[in-house]
């Protein structure tokens, strides 16, 4: 009882150790995605921390997929290293000992990713995509900030606003390019606000400024002042969401059997399904050599990872392509898993027995 419960701190403590390191890792390239995109004009900077969120919901189940994985791996290592694993074969312990205790630290993490890649991680794309659509439905002048030059949506325009009143309701030395019937236009002004007009039209009114309109290259230009300048927003349409396998929920998918949706419960399935035989597959693929390095395991291990991952990307695809039926992608690639697990176990059972023989 005392060596179970310090093997369940040891899984518990590792693995929230593994599990920060790859959120942090996960996080970051999120966000430097996000902010990518942010620079370029194609995101909201308001909206980068929303779907940052939601990309981490999406990618959890991999995350903690990983973090049993390595967790199991790193801590039933280290006891190699120690010669503790020698201390529990001596004692007439065999390695099938350890599925127990492992079972019980990794099944209520593997619970948490079937909830995840089943429902939770569809819901989050689904909301990512209808939070990317209002995003984009917002008009050109809500999507300034100030400082930076936004063009409008139909390439027409440039804004560009230096500040903004603490209430947000006016803006400061505002700079508007227009581009009319061949001719532009520049306006700079001291300040603006938006209004909305009883037919529910928008509109731009910049303030105590100067409008200047010619054709480039040629002294055709004139110049203007003005109290008063109303620029008309025009109104832009929410896209659809389009419905897709990745953000349809699980019981849809049964619904409607189509290539595409089999393939999407390939994949979700597989996701719990993987992190259990993974988890099992660390046991034996932990073996470390004292007298030796530890990166051989360490290099084996992470090559199954990626090959058991692939593998079963690629069933899911064969699956949406029609090339591999459903209920061949759906345990082809596990059972192979599960064949290497058993030569696995059998081989490391197989070694300690002769080695006990030996003595």
């Amino acid at each position: 009882m005392i060596f179970k419960r310090s093997v369940q701190r040891e899984f518990a403590n590792t693995a929230a150790g593994v599990f920060v390191a790859l959120f942090a890792i996960l996080i970051t390239t999120q966000l430097i995605r996000l902010l990518g995109q942010a620079a370029g004009g194609k995101l909201a900077s308001e909206g980068v921390l929303a779907l940052l969120g939601f990309g981490a919901l999406n990618y959890m189940p991999v995350v903690l997929t990983l973090t049993v994985f390595v967790s199991i791996l790193l801590t039933l290592s280290r006891s190699y290293r120690d010669s503790e694993m020698m201390v529990w074969f001596s004692s007439g312990l065999p390695l099938t000992a350890w599925v127990s205790p492992v079972l019980r630290f990794s099944l209520p993490i593997i619970f948490v990713i079937a909830l995840l890649s089943l429902f939770l991680s569809p819901w989050a794309l689904q909301k990512s995509a209808e939070f990317r659509g209002k995003l984009a439905s917002r008009d050109d002048v809500s999507q300034i900030s100030p400082g930076n030059f936004r063009e409008s949506s139909d390439g027409n325009r440039v804004f560009f606003v230096d500040g903004m009143a603490e209430d947000a309701s006016h803006v400061k030395n505002v700079f508007v390019s227009s581009m009319q019937h061949g001719r532009l236009g520049v306006m700079v002004a001291a300040e603006g606000y938006t209004e909305t007009a009883p037919n529910g039209d928008r509109f731009l009114v910049l303030q105590r400024g100067r409008r200047y309109e010619g054709v480039a290259g040629t002294p055709d230009y004139r110049e203007s002042e003005f109290e008063a300048y109303s620029i008309r927003i025009e109104q832009k349409e929410a896209p659809e969401v389009g419905a897709s396998a990745r953000t349809m929920r699980f019981h849809k998918l049964f619904r409607e059997p189509t290539l595409a949706n089999l393939g999407e419960i390939v994949w979700r399935i597989g996701l719990p399904v993987s992190a259990l035989v993974l988890a099992l597959l660390a046991i034996p693929l932990s073996f470390v050599n004292p007298r030796a390095g530890r990166s051989l395991n360490l290099i084996l291990a992470l090559l199954i990872y990626v090959t058991y991952s692939n593998l079963t990307k690629m069933v899911q695809a064969l699956v949406a392509q029609g090339k591999v039926s459903f209920i061949v992608g759906l345990g082809a690639v596990h059972l192979v898993m599960v064949v290497v697990l058993l030569a696995l176990f059998w081989r490391r059972i197989a070694v300690y027995s002769w080695f006990r023989m030996r003595r």
